[in-house]
C-alpha cells in the first residue's frame, strides 16, 4: 500500500508512486466515446478501467450514501463508484477513482464532493479522488493532464461522434444484423492503436480516418423501410448513458426506431463558446479572449472536418454546423443562458426538428432546474416556431418507474405513426 498523502487542506492526494499500481476506476457515460478516451489513458502509463456495472444494486449504493435530494446522476455515478469497490474486485488500498469537476455553477460542480463524503461514510476514505478538469480546480502529484492527452481526448470525441452517428443510421437499416456494431468495434481498435503511435491526430489524418470510416459504414448492406426517426436530448449523463435513461436507445430500437443523438463535439463548442459570450456581456482580458478565440477555431475546424466527411456519401445526414445550430434559437432564448446544457438543449431540440427527427426524447435528471427550463420549458415556444415538433419530456430518478416512463415514450411514438405514411414517398426517393 502507498503511504497516503494529503495537501494542507486535508485532502488525500493521487501520488506518483500510486499511478504505478493503483487501477483507477472510471465511471460510464457515452460508452464509445468513453472506450476511446479511456485507451488513451492506458497509453499514457495509467490503469484505466471503464466501470458498465448495471443493476439494481448501482441505485440502492447510491440512495444510500448521497441524499435522495441529489441530482440522479450523481447517485448513480457515485452509487456505481460504491458498488464497485464493494464488489471484492478491487485491493481497496490499491484503487482510486476518477471525475470529472466542471467549475460552473451546476450541480455537477459538486459531485466530487459527495462522492468524498460518500466514501467517508462507507469507510473508504483510502481510496483518492482524481478530479478531471481544465480549469486547473484541483492537482495531484500522480496525475496530470498535458497537451498531448488534450488533443487525444479531443480526436476522440470527433471519432466517437462519427461512430456513433454512422452507427445510429446504419444500424436501423442493416440487413444482417450486428454489422455495423462490428464496425464501431474494428474502429475503435484501430484508432486507438493509432492514439498508441501518436496518429490520427492531426486535422489531415482525421480527415482520412474519417473518410475511411464513413465509406467502411457505407459499405454495410441495408434495406430502407419507413421508420419512426426520433431524437434524444437532455441533461448530457441521462443524454448519453443507458444507465441513467433505463436503456433509452436499446428501448427505441425494439420500437423499430431509427435514433439520432446530437455528438458531444456540439457540447464542448457550446462549453467554449460561452467564454466568449461572457466576454462579450461582461467584458474580459484580450489576451484571454485571444486563446479561447484559437481554440473555438480549432473545434470548429474539426467538426468541419466531420460534417464534410459524412457528407461524401448521400446515404448519411451530417451533422448541423455549431454555428447553424446556435443561429436556430435567436431570439428565441438567450446566448446568456449558459447553466447545465442551457441554451443548447433548447437548439439541439429545434436542430432535430429540422432534420426530420421530429419526435424527441428530452430526457432529463428530476429536478434539474436547468432542463427543466431550457427543455421542458421552451417545448411551448419550440411547437409554436416548427408545429412538426413532437416531444416528451421523461424524467429519470429513483422514484420513477421504467413502465411509466416508457409508456410516455409510447404515446409520443403513436403519434409519430400517425404521420409516417406521409414519409413513405421519401423512403422511396431515397432508395432510388
Amino acid at each position: 500500500m502507498a503511504k497516503l498523502k494529503y495537501n494542507k487542506q486535508g485532502r488525500l492526494l493521487f501520488t506518483k508512486e500510486m499511478k504505478k499500481d493503483y487501477t483507477i476506476l472510471c465511471p460510464m457515460m457515452a460508452p464509445i466515446h468513453f472506450r476511446l478516451i479511456v485507451n488513451v489513458m492506458k497509453n499514457c502509463g495509467y490503469h484505466f478501467e471503464l466501470l458498465s456495472t448495471t443493476g439494481p444494486n448501482i441505485v440502492q449504493e447510491g440512495l444510500k450514501y448521497v441524499h435522495n435530494d441529489t441530482c440522479y446522476p450523481a447517485l448513480l455515478v457515485i452509487g456505481q463508484f460504491i458498488d464497485a469497490l464493494h464488489s471484492g474486485k478491487y485491493d481497496l488500498n490499491k484503487t482510486a477513482l476518477i471525475i470529472t469537476q466542471t467549475g460552473g455553477g451546476c450541480r455537477a460542480s459538486n459531485y466530487i464532493h459527495l462522492l468524498r463524503k460518500a466514501l467517508k461514510k462507507a469507510g473508504l476514505e483510502q481510496v483518492p479522488v482524481i478530479s478531471l478538469n481544465l480549469s486547473f480546480l484541483e492537482r495531484n502529484p500522480g496525475f496530470q493532464i498535458t497537451l498531448s492527452m488534450v488533443r487525444k481526448f479531443v480526436a476522440g470525441v470527433v471519432y466517437g461522434d462519427a461512430l456513433m452517428l454512422l452507427h445510429n443510421q446504419t444500424e436501423a437499416y442493416e440487413i444482417n444484423k450486428g454489422n455495423s456494431g462490428q464496425k464501431v468495434e474494428k474502429w475503435i481498435a484501430v484508432l486507438s492503436e493509432q492514439f498508441n503511435r501518436g496518429r490520427g491526430l492531426s486535422l489531415k489524418e482525421q480527415r482520412k480516418n474519417l473518410n475511411a470510416i464513413v465509406q467502411d459504414f457505407a459499405a454495410v448492406p441495408v434495406r430502407k423501410t419507413p421508420k419512426v426517426k426520433v431524437g434524444i436530448v437532455g441533461e448530457i449523463y441521462v443524454k448519453y448513458a443507458a444507465l441513467g435513461n433505463n436503456n433509452l436507445e436499446e428501448f427505441l430500437r425494439g420500437q423499430d426506431c431509427e435514433i439520432n443523438v446530437p455528438g458531444i463535439m456540439g457540447f464542448a463548442l457550446f462549453k467554449v463558446d460561452n467564454r466568449l459570450e461572457d466576454i462579450r456581456l461582461y467584458g474580459g482580458r484580450p489576451a484571454k479572449k485571444f486563446v479561447v478565440q484559437k481554440l473555438m477555431n480549432y473545434l470548429t475546424k474539426m467538426q468541419d472536418i466531420l460534417i464534410d466527411a459524412v457528407k461524401t456519401e448521400p446515404k448519411f445526414l451530417a451533422p448541423t454546423p455549431y454555428t447553424h445550430t446556435k443561429s436556430l434559437v435567436k431570439d428565441i432564448i438567450g446566448y446568456g443562458d449558459k447553466m447545465g446544457e442551457g441554451w443548447l438543449l433548447t437548439a439541439e431540440m429545434m436542430e432535430l426538428t429540422e432534420q426530420g427527427y421530429e419526435n424527441i426524447v428530452c430526457a432529463q435528471p428530476f429536478g434539474c432546474l436547468p432542463n427543466h427550463i431550457c427543455g421542458k420549458g421552451m417545448i411551448h415556444k419550440i411547437k409554436a416556431v416548427d408545429e412538426r415538433s413532437n416531444i416528451v419530456p421523461i424524467d429519470y430518478d429513483p422514484s420513477a418507474t421504467r413502465v411509466n416512463q416508457e409508456n410516455r415514450i409510447k404515446l409520443m411514438l403513436a403519434v409519430a405513426r400517425e404521420k409516417l405514411p406521409n414519409q413513405k414517398g421519401n423512403i422511396n426517393q431515397q432508395n432510388k
